[in-house]
């Protein structure tokens, strides 16, 4: 008995029946439909408001070429000139910043160097790329330059470490053109305590030291910005009750969301509105998102595993403790290591902490401040070519071209007007 051949579909059943399968494989649904078309109004819009309003980050570290960085290893550059451009990014403090290190002689006079060394290359930049950027010493002259079509360039400070005990040092940075200054980074100084302390005693002068209070009057008669991220919760209540100018915080974000010691907490967010400052939010991953459950444990293992101590000091960087010691390439892979057990925040994740601030403390208090070149950058916003996501994705959430032009400058800059007008006050009487 023969068996049935097997089912075979006619030619051209076959062809017709790929060709309905392959139209229906490109047709979109009206659903899909509708929201392309929204994806594509909401881009249209966000990237018109992004060209038409002013945008400032309050703080870029300066990159030095060569230098590996503790956060993990050497990158490119965050914000050359090209990535401003691309990113529409109008104005930018760039930070004369030095890390933590000895208070001796020898210590104080190698972070001084390391300023200086900074500051030429920010005065390079501008003077090599004169066409693009111009040195802003006031807010007038951001608004002017962003007029002009340049990028504004403001010079800011950060670590009086640089300057020892000496409050000549601000007057030095003054006349090269500074006018936002931070006191601390990690480790404490002669001049405050730091919320990320190195060693002992954790708190010397639980906030400002004498010296520290001096600078904000004297911070205040300049018409410098003062600028209180990496304080202490003490040291930041004590400049907001010190300082007759409003204040920022340059790159700082939410401890509510994120626990973490560089983070403000309510009480200092209450506190920054109540002085008429703005807080400046930081992609900084570590600041964006919780750390998973096992994180330290995992950290533990790996400095283990390159032969170090598998104690390590708490905060952000305490973990790089000692792989300094490592030969060159061991310390990058370390870091390297170090950094993929972190889970990476979203700009999201990241706008979260700017949502946060407006419904605890108002749209005239909050900023967007990078810290590019020093470890920051979450997804969709790893350098300053990606500033228009920012942007997108306030517009996704309701915000206006007002509010945003807010967020990405003008409250800076209303309190740049302010600190000036409080200096020529304070100069008159």
């Amino acid at each position: 008995m023969s068996r049935s051949p097997p089912f075979q579909m006619p030619l051209f059943a076959a062809v017709l029946l790929f060709c309905n399968l392959a139209v229906a494989a490109n047709q979109v649904s009206p659903g899909q439909a509708d929201a392309a078309a929204g994806d594509s109004a909401l881009d249209a819009r966000a990237r018109a408001i992004h060209e038409h309003v002013l945008t400032l980050d309050s703080h870029v570290d300066v990159l030095v070429p060569g230098a590996a960085s503790e956060y993990g290893p050497a990158q490119k550059n965050q914000a050359d000139l090209d990535e401003l451009r691309r990113g529409g990014i109008d104005a930018v403090a760039f930070a004369i910043a030095v890390g933590p290190g000895p208070r001796t002689t020898e210590g104080i006079a190698a972070a001084r160097a390391e300023a200086d060394a900074k500051l030429a290359l920010i005065q390079g930049f501008i003077k090599d790329n004169s066409a693009h950027v111009t040195l802003a010493l006031t807010a007038r002259d951001v608004r002017r330059i962003h007029r002009e079509g340049k990028i504004a360039v403001i010079e800011s400070f950060l670590n009086a470490r640089s300057v020892g005990a000496n409050l000549d040092g601000i007057d030095d940075f003054y006349k090269a053109g500074v006018r936002l200054f931070g006191f601390v980074h990690a480790g404490n100084n002669d001049f405050a305590d730091s919320s990320r302390p190195i060693g002992e005693p954790a708190q010397e002068f639980h906030g400002l030291s004498p010296l520290g209070k001096q600078a904000v009057a004297k911070l205040n008669q300049l018409g410098i910005i003062i600028d209180i991220s990496q304080l202490t919760p003490d040291g930041v209540l004590q400049t907001l009750a010190l300082s007759k100018a409003p204040v920022v915080a340059s790159h700082s974000d939410v401890r509510s969301l994120v626990d973490n010691t560089r983070n403000l907490s309510d009480r200092e967010l209450d506190a920054i509105k109540a002085n008429g400052g703005v807080v400046q939010v930081t992609p900084f991953n570590p600041y964006v998102i919780s750390p998973p459950p096992d994180y330290h444990e995992k950290l533990q293992a790996l400095r283990a595993q390159f032969g170090l101590t598998a104690n390590f000091p708490s905060g952000s960087i305490g973990f790089i403790q000692g792989s300094e010691a490592l030969p060159t390439e061991r310390r990058q892979a370390f870091l390297r290591q170090a950094a993929a057990l972190y889970p990476k925040a979203s700009v999201k994740d990241y706008v979260d902490h700017i949502d946060y601030i407006v419904k605890r403390i108002g749209i005239d208090h909050v900023g967007i401040g990078t810290d590019f070149n020093h470890g920051a950058g979450v997804v969709g916003f790893q350098d300053e070519s990606e500033a228009p996501n920012v942007t997108r994705e306030l517009v996704r959430r309701g915000y206006d071209e007002s509010k945003i032009a807010k967020i990405w400058g003008g409250n800076f800059l209303r309190v740049f007007d302010q600190v000036e007008a409080v200096s020529r006050k304070l100069k008159k009487s």
